[in-house]
């Protein structure tokens, strides 16, 4: 699920703790920081967060989804995940909460 909020008074870092996600990683070519945030006690199934910021509007963009478990093969990332649904909308509007505040 693709989303867009717009903080303009928020830093990656920030704005990362205040909705309970942990940064994986940060790709340099496309700009979007990797985060995930566990569902249960284990590492999966998690919320897999893709977040890129345009730092002169002050949008985040979130491209959210559910992974359910990882990838079946080693060096693929196509994994069981949920782009859209129930639980996905639930975590988007939690998301979007958190940020409104």
């Amino acid at each position: 699920m693709k989303f867009i909020v717009h903080h303009k008074n928020e830093n990656m870092i920030r704005l990362v703790r205040r909705i309970g996600y942990r940064m994986l990683d940060f790709n340099n070519e496309t700009g979007e920081y990797n985060l995930v945030c566990p569902v249960g006690g284990g590492y999966y199934p998690r919320f897999h967060v893709y977040l890129k910021q345009e730092v002169k509007t002050g949008d985040f963009y979130f491209n959210l989804h559910l992974d359910h478990k990882k990838p079946s093969y080693e060096g693929v990332h196509a994994h069981s995940g949920e782009y859209d649904g129930a639980l996905v909308e639930e975590e988007a509007g939690r998301i979007k909460t958190i940020l409104s505040m």
